[in-house]
């Protein structure tokens, strides 16, 4: 019975392929939309359609979450699960804390030495240069966070709660759904938010919003999809995801385009404005949902596409998503900080972006690297007796 449960746990967690291309892919584009006025940023999906980067990573965290530690709590072992979860989320607000402080340090050193006060005025740390003893401790408790820096609590906000999410989820997966739903038609509609700092500001992230989307990617990584398989493979769907495809894009180049933003019917203005991303505005929602339904459609799990070796650098990334989103902040900032100082034409943001994206690429090839190093465990007393190492095979 315990082989069984050793195979069946194995199949669960078999990787996924597609999730490290995307991630790899949301990677290359918060980088670029990190670097203002940057025409490369152009090609990133916030320019052509009403969601962004961030719906990929919200999508893809909660998605993993119920597919690979759903398994293991439908075993008996939530508390199992529950430890590696919260490890996680420890991970993850120690790499946000370090982040914060050499941010911050890199944008202070940035404004001593350049004198130019735009840089700590840009990235909301000016409050901290001048009073560094207060905000250390909203940092610490998550409530302060400069510019860049606010996608990281929203992560372990959602990944700490997702124990609970998905012991509800493997029990009742409709009713947990449908809680979410709930949850986050409150936060709507009585402005529910985490208090941030300032006193008076709110997070950027809303949790209690953003939840749905974790929430519903995690009923799909247990199984839950299943249910509605027939629907995502209807024609119907189909036609109803392209038509709101093209609907969105057109809206969004009414942004970019004046003559196409007097076409737009007033009450149509009325009724899709504002779109919100603070709290997961419904277009933003069903948007993304209309692009997981085409991939879904269209790009199975064992693509031949996915063994290019065009498509392994972005896998590479995908495969190392914190540090390589901790290391794209202070690149971004760094592109940046040259635009300014230095050069703002086409061929300098050119030179910036795909520069950084080769130091990502090369970050993340390192770090693979470093996995396949085997570990050596030598107990300290054999070393002292003058025993020989444990070979690799057996560490």
């Amino acid at each position: 019975m315990a082989s069984q449960d050793k195979v069946s746990l194995s199949h669960a967690v078999e990787r996924d392929l597609r999730l490290d291309l995307f991630r790899g892919v949301g990677l290359w584009m918060i980088f670029l939309d990190h670097i203002p006025d940057d025409f490369v940023a152009w090609l990133t999906l916030r320019n052509y359609g009403f969601s962004d980067a961030a719906e990929c990573f919200v999508f893809i965290s909660g998605y993993l979450a119920g597919y690979i530690y759903g398994p293991i709590i439908r075993a008996g072992h939530f508390l199992a699960a529950l430890k590696r979860l919260w490890t996680r989320v420890w991970q993850m607000y120690v790499a946000h804390i370090m982040l914060f402080l050499l941010f911050t340090a890199q944008i202070a050193r940035t404004v001593r030495k350049f004198d130019n006060p735009m840089y700590e005025d840009e990235f909301n740390v000016h409050n901290f240069l001048q009073h560094p003893d207060v905000l250390i401790g909203q940092a610490l408790t998550l409530r302060y966070k400069p510019v860049d820096l606010d996608v990281l609590p929203l992560y372990i906000s959602l990944v700490a709660a997702s124990p609970l999410i998905l012991w509800c989820l493997l029990r009742r997966p409709n009713w947990t759904l449908l809680a979410s739903i709930l949850l986050y038609i409150g936060a709507r509609l009585f402005d529910w938010n985490l208090a941030s700092y300032p006193p008076g500001t709110h997070w950027y992230f809303n949790p209690f919003a953003w939840q749905l989307l974790f929430v519903f990617a995690a009923w799909c990584g247990v199984g839950a999809v299943a249910q509605i398989q027939s629907i995502i493979q209807s024609r119907a769907a189909l036609i109803l995801a392209c038509a709101w495809i093209a609907f969105s894009f057109l809206i969004v180049m009414t942004w970019h385009v004046p003559m196409l933003d007097a076409m737009v019917p007033k009450w149509m203005i009325k009724l899709i404005y504002p779109i919100d991303k603070t709290d997961l505005d419904m277009l933003r929602f069903t948007h993304f949902l209309a692009l997981a339904l085409i991939v879904s459609r269209y790009f199975p799990r064992k693509s031949e596409i996915l063994a290019s070796k065009w498509l392994r650098p972005m896998i590479m990334c995908g495969q190392h998503s914190l540090p390589l989103f901790c290391f794209g902040v202070f690149l971004s900032f760094g592109a940046h900080w040259f635009l300014v100082q230095y050069s703002h034409g086409l061929s300098a943001q050119l030179f910036v972006s795909v520069g950084g994206i080769l130091i990502m690429v090369g970050l993340a090839w390192l770090l693979g690297r470093a996995q396949k190093v085997p570990d050596l465990f030598v107990d300290a007393a054999e070393f002292d007796e003058g025993k020989p190492a444990l070979e690799p095979g057996k560490a």
